[in-house]
């Protein structure tokens, strides 16, 4: 039964001990494809490494908000070569963070725009980090109409979800549903229809229960999904199949 893990960042340091034993275990656990996701310049460059190493590892390639301060006009030409890569699928991570505001909210803007450009001008579907930031983040997208993508690691209500689905975009959620406090999450999850919904790990973050504070890894995909099954009122297997051809068609792969 195919199961993909359509957000992972398995270049992350946390991994630089073990990365080719987690890999190993990722393979054997189910887990059919993964899509590693860039979050600055090199981490991109890693992702697109990883993808030719691992035949079932795709890459994203982007500069997510928290490194938005750091961003020059070469970079976005850096991510339009990369972008031609064959195992490249996505531009992304990118958007909006206004949680953290590790970088300043008009540089997160100004490069937010600057990527959903590039991702028109390529033809890439785009991954999209919003947090804290759903009403202005919404409004960046429809300024670009931007429907061919994902809201990745959804963290917004119901009803915001029934706009995100409106405008044509798909929903990402992750090992959060698992949580005991994950009310909202569900309520979510709840609204979005079977051929909209992805499933993701974001690794090494955010581990679902029962492994919540420990390093997430691509592995524990199946316990996100028997959740959403749970959930959504359907089988194991009927998850897995859904969830998986979303993510083939809408990276065309």
């Amino acid at each position: 039964m195919p199961l993909i893990d359509s957000h992972a960042h398995l270049d992350d340091r946390r991994y630089s001990g073990d990365r080719a034993a987690v890999i190993e275990e990722i393979q054997s656990s189910g887990v059919t494809n993964v899509i590693n996701i860039g979050a600055d310049m090199k981490s991109s460059r890693a992702s697109v490494e990883l993808a030719e190493k691992y035949d079932f590892i795709y890459a994203a390639v982007g500069v997510h908000p928290h490194d938005a301060k750091s961003m020059k006009a070469a970079d976005i030409e850096t991510l339009r070569k990369l972008s031609e890569h064959k195992k490249v699928v996505a531009i992304g991570e990118i958007g909006l963070d206004f949680y953290y505001d590790h970088s300043d909210r008009d540089a997160q803007r100004y490069w937010f725009r600057e990527q959903l450009k590039l991702a028109k001008e390529v033809n890439l579907p785009v991954i999209i980090h919003d947090r804290d930031a759903h009403a202005e983040c919404l409004e960046i997208l429809r300024e670009f109409n931007v429907s061919h993508g994902v809201m990745h690691c959804y963290s917004g209500s119901a009803e915001m979800a029934r706009e995100v689905l409106e405008m044509g975009l798909h929903i990402a959620f992750g090992g959060v549903l698992t949580f005991k406090n994950a009310r909202a999450a569900v309520e979510a999850l709840k609204a979005v229809p079977l051929d909209r919904l992805l499933l993701e790990t974001d690794c090494p973050y955010l581990s679902p229960e029962p492994f919540r504070g420990q390093r997430n890894t691509s592995a524990y995909m199946p316990y996100i999904a028997r959740k959403a099954a749970e959930i959504k009122g359907v089988g194991y297997d009927e998850i897995c199949e859904i969830t998986s051809k979303n993510v083939k068609d809408l990276f065309n792969f």
